[in-house]
């Protein structure tokens, strides 16, 4: 488990220090090639019997081939900047700087100066929070504006233990959607209003992934962050927003999100639209034996990483023969199901393509793996413990009472957790 002493939300290097210590701990870097490239992943020719594929791998410019009897494709979706220019009018003529917002480092680099950000997920209320205390100005420009959650919750308790619960998920599947909506966005503009600050969407708080942020209000308010309507077009030093005013610009950070791709699978799955039809995000459907499955390509409304975790448990016993998916027709109807109702709820975006939510998911991989919690039986055999997981948060250790990994020590954590 992650050390008590650390954070409930950890900084980047509190992040990678856990992954070292759990590297060590199951003694797993003898198992990890760095500087390593994937040049190339493909079916041998014998797959349809075998179910191998042959991996070309790259390092000090020198390739290797290898035989491998699965792959787990743990890329996640980050991988590619998709930086839309050609929406943009002008960008070729503007003399400032502009960047994606992976390349972004450090806000001093924009020390005095007028600087849009352009696009209001995670990671552009992040920049523009983060740049507006060394630039002179900072515009935060949206399309459609966003509701803003804080990560700290009711009792300082962080979001996810409020909100992550069975008990929350069964009466949201109680009410109707506008309804959910109406109170959560209540609760939100109880905070500040959404409409005083010019962030108040034309969609409702649920037809959205959230954006997550405890300081943009503080920034809007101070002055230090206005926000603006989308840009209409870039002159060589401003640019002209879509309600007609005009600011004098010195650089442009683009924080519009990523595409993902695969080319080392040389076809094997198709990637249109930041679209890939996967069986429950993780496994295609065409393949003569499943020995290729995908971890964390997924948008979920909680945490990632006990998510590919359950992924990788379910992953290795479908290699391994313990479990087995079912036929071709079953797999293609549950993709079409999910992304109908993606399609259906969420306003039109190509970060909605991979949307999950974090307990439906979770219970639905372990339903396969065989270690979902029975709450009647719990109730019958333990009721203090069922009480916990009805009401307390869904952390993994609810995964790990029953079934294929099992651990003893489960009861106890879910009991101490809070």
């Amino acid at each position: 488990p992650i050390p008590e002493d650390f954070p409930n939300y950890m900084h980047n290097s509190k992040i990678m220090e856990y992954f070292r210590m759990y590297a060590r701990h199951f003694d797993l870097l003898r198992h990890v090639r760095f500087r390593t490239s994937v040049c190339r992943v493909a079916k041998r020719p014998d797959f349809a019997t075998t179910g191998q594929w042959e991996v070309v791998t790259e390092s000090e410019g020198k390739q290797e081939a290898a035989v491998f009897d699965a792959v787990l494709v743990c890329t996640g979706h980050h991988t590619e900047a998709h930086l839309p220019l050609s929406t943009f009018p002008g960008i070729e003529k503007f003399k400032g700087r502009y960047l994606h917002s992976r390349d972004y480092k450090d806000a001093r680099d924009f020390m005095d100066k007028r600087v849009i950000v352009i696009g209001i997920g995670n990671s552009g209320s992040d920049l523009a929070v983060e740049i507006s205390q060394t630039a002179k100005q900072v515009f935060l420009s949206t399309r459609r504006g966003a509701w803003i959650l804080n990560r700290v919750g009711d009792q300082g308790y962080p979001i996810d233990i409020i909100f992550i619960t069975r008990m929350k998920m069964f009466l949201k599947k109680l009410l109707s959607p506008s309804m959910v909506s109406d109170f959560a966005e209540k609760q939100l503009n109880a905070r500040f209003n959404h409409s005083h600050y010019g962030l108040k969407p034309k969609h409702r708080i649920l037809d959205q992934h959230p954006t997550i942020n405890d300081d943009l209000p503080n920034r809007i308010i101070s002055g230090r962050v206005l926000v603006k309507p989308n840009v209409q077009q870039f002159t060589e030093t401003s640019a002209v927003f879509s309600d007609g005013t005009r600011e004098d610009i010195d650089a442009v950070v683009f924080a519009t999100g990523y595409s993902f791709s695969f080319p080392f699978l040389e076809g094997c799955v198709k990637v249109v639209e930041n679209q890939i039809s996967l069986y429950k995000f993780m496994f295609p459907v065409d393949l003569e034996k499943p020995t290729l499955a995908f971890i964390g390509l997924i948008q979920p409304l909680g945490a990632i990483m006990p998510i590919s975790e359950l992924q990788c448990r379910w992953a290795t016993r479908i290699f391994k023969g313990l479990n087995k998916l079912p036929p071709r027709q079953d797999m293609e109807a549950d993709i079409k199901q999910k992304r109908e109702a993606m399609a259906k709820r969420y306003v039109k975006s190509q970060r909605h393509t991979i949307q999950v939510d974090y307990i439906p998911y979770m219970d639905e991989l372990a339903c396969q793996v065989g270690v979902k919690p029975n709450l009647l039986t719990l109730f019958l055999a333990d009721p203090k413990l069922a009480l916990e997981v009805a009401f307390g948060p869904c952390t993994p250790y609810q995964y790990r009472l029953r079934g294929p990994g099992e651990w003893a020590g489960a009861r106890e954590a879910i009991l101490t957790q809070r």
